[in-house]
C-alpha cells in the first residue's frame, strides 16, 4: 500500500508486535478517572479520542481501568431516569419532591392492593398491587415479592429493594427462609450492612463482623474460597448465631448496599405520591421518561382498541420480539390509566412537543416521537417548522420539516395532516366544490 518492502522474517516481527493491540475503541458511559493534580496521565496510561475521531472533546485511557486500578480512581457517574421523572413531576405540579411523607397510608398501600387508584385488579388483567410502573417495584418479579413478603412500612420497602438487587439474596435463600418459617422479612439477611449490625449486635467483635460481612457479600464465602469461613462459623455459633442465617450467608453471591436500597426506595416513594394524588403527570412523565417502546397508533386510539391489542400479544407471547415485550410493558401502564378514566387527546402539530407528553384540557397529549417510525430528529425538525407558521401543503411540510415522503403519509394516516393539500397549486375544481 505504502510502497514499502521488506522480508517475510521482518515482517513476522513487525505482526508479533501489532498482535493484541486495539483496533476499535470504547468508553463507559459514566466512568470517570480521576487523575491527582500535577500528574500527567500519560505516566500511568496512553489516552486516545474515542471512534477515531482526533477532534472529540472527550479523551479515554487506552488501558482498560482493572489494568490500572491499582494507582487510579474511577468513579461510575451513570445517568439515571428516577431524578430526571421527578424533575419533570415537580415542573409539572409545583409540587416539591422533597416535601412528601415517607409514611403516607394511601402510598404505602399501592404496595399491597389498588385500592389507592380506585381500580379493582380485573381491570388491569389480574394485576393485584398499584405499583405498576414504580420504579424498582414495577416488575413483575418485583410484584411477586411484594405479595410474598407483604411490606407495611418504608423499611420493608428498602429490604425487598436490598433483595430484589442481590445475586442469590432471594431466592433459594430469602424466600425459601420465609416460606418455611425460619424468619421474616425483618430478620432476613437483605442488605450488607444487615450482616454486620446483627453480628454486633450479637456480641461478635466489630473488626470481625466487617471482615465476614465483606466476604460474605462479595461471595467469596459462597465460592468456598474464604479461609477463615469454619473459624467464623464456630464463632457465629458461639454468640448464638443461628443455623439458618449462617446457611443464608454461604448462598449469597453479591449483596447491595442498604443505603443505595434506601435512595432507590425514596425516589420510588415519591413516584408514588404523584400517581396516586397528580394521576395526569405522572403519566405524562412516565411516558415521556420511562416508557421504552410508547407507539402513539397502538396505544391513544381508545380503550378497545388497546385491550384488543394486548389479548393478541399475550396469545403470541412466547413468540414477541424485543419491541413488543416492551411495548406490552407500557401497554399495562395505558390500560391503567385508561380504567382510572384517563384519555390521550389527537396530537396537534402546531401544539404537541418532540419527546415530552403534555397535559392539555383535562387530558395527555403525546410527543411526535411517540408516533412508530418518527425518530427523534424528525420530531425536533417538525417543532421547529411549525413555529414558523401554518404549514400550506404536504410539499410544504416535507420541504420545512425535512422529511420524507413515508413520513407524511404516516401522519396522514394517523389525521395529524388534517386535510392539507398534497401540493401548494390550486386548482379551479376546488373552487367548484366550495361553491
Amino acid at each position: 500500500e505504502k510502497g514499502i518492502h521488506k522480508r517475510g522474517c521482518e515482517i513476522n516481527r513487525i505482526v508479533q508486535g501489532c498482535t493484541g493491540i486495539r483496533r476499535t475503541t470504547g468508553q463507559h458511559p459514566g466512568g470517570i478517572v480521576v487523575l491527582p493534580v500535577g500528574e500527567d496521565i500519560n505516566s500511568f496510561t496512553p489516552v486516545q479520542h474515542p471512534a477515531d475521531d482526533p477532534d472529540s472533546d472527550i479523551i479515554s485511557t487506552h488501558f482498560d481501568y482493572h489494568s490500572i486500578d491499582s494507582n487510579l480512581l474511577k468513579l461510575d457517574i451513570l445517568g439515571h431516569d428516577d431524578p430526571t421523572m421527578i424533575r419533570m413531576l415537580e415542573d409539572l405540579t409545583d409540587v416539591d419532591a422533597t416535601k412528601i411523607p415517607l409514611d403516607e397510608p394511601k402510598v404505602m398501600s399501592l404496595f399491597q392492593r389498588t385500592d389507592a387508584l380506585d381500580i379493582r385488579p380485573e381491570d388491569i388483567r389480574g394485576t393485584s398491587l398499584g405499583c405498576l410502573g414504580i420504579p424498582e417495584f414495577g416488575t413483575d418479579f418485583a410484584m411477586q415479592m411484594l405479595r410474598d413478603t407483604k411490606p407495611q412500612n418504608f423499611t420493608d420497602l428498602c429490604r425487598i429493594s436490598g433483595l430484589s438487587h442481590g445475586t442469590d439474596v432471594y431466592l433459594g435463600n430469602a424466600e425459601t427462609l420465609i416460606k418455611e418459617g425460619k424468619c421474616t422479612l425483618g430478620t432476613a439477611i437483605c442488605c450488607r450492612d444487615d450482616i454486620m449490625v446483627y453480628l454486633i449486635n450479637r456480641g461478635m467483635d466489630s473488626e470481625e463482623s466487617f471482615s465476614i460481612m465483606e466476604k460474605v457479600r462479595k461471595g467469596i464465602v459462597a465460592k468456598g474460597a474464604c479461609k477463615n469461613w469454619p473459624e467464623w462459623v464456630k464463632d457465629m455459633k458461639d454468640h448464638g448465631v443461628p443455623d439458618w442465617y449462617i446457611w443464608s450467608c454461604q448462598k449469597i453471591k453479591y449483596m447491595f448496599p442498604k443505603g443505595h436500597a434506601v435512595a432507590y426506595v425514596m425516589m420510588a416513594y415519591r413516584i408514588a405520591w404523584y400517581k396516586i394524588y397528580r394521576p395526569l403527570a405522572y403519566y405524562a412523565a412516565f411516558f415521556s421518561i420511562r416508557a421504552k417502546a410508547f407507539s402513539y397508533e397502538k396505544m391513544c386510539m381508545g380503550k378497545q382498541k388497546l385491550e384488543s391489542l394486548m389479548d393478541d400479544y399475550e396469545k403470541r407471547s412466547d413468540e414477541l420480539s424485543n419491541m413488543e415485550q416492551d411495548q406490552y410493558r407500557d401497554m399495562r401502564i395505558v390500560q391503567e390509566m385508561y380504567a382510572r378514566g384517563f384519555e390521550f387527546m389527537p396530537i396537534d402539530l402546531y401544539r404537541a412537543q418532540a419527546h415530552r407528553f403534555q397535559i392539555i384540557d383535562g387530558k395527555i397529549m403525546p410527543s411526535l416521537d411517540a408516533i412508530e417510525g418518527l425518530g427523534a430528529v424528525a420530531a425536533d425538525t417538525i417543532v421547529l417548522a411549525a413555529r414558523d407558521g401554518e404549514f400550506l401543503s404536504k410539499d410544504d411540510f416535507r420541504r420545512r420539516a425535512k422529511v420524507g415522503k413515508s413520513i407524511s403519509d404516516t401522519l396522514s394516516r394517523l389525521g395529524i395532516l388534517k386535510d392539507l393539500p398534497e401540493t401548494n397549486q390550486i386548482s379551479l375544481f376546488d373552487f367548484v366544490k366550495e361553491a
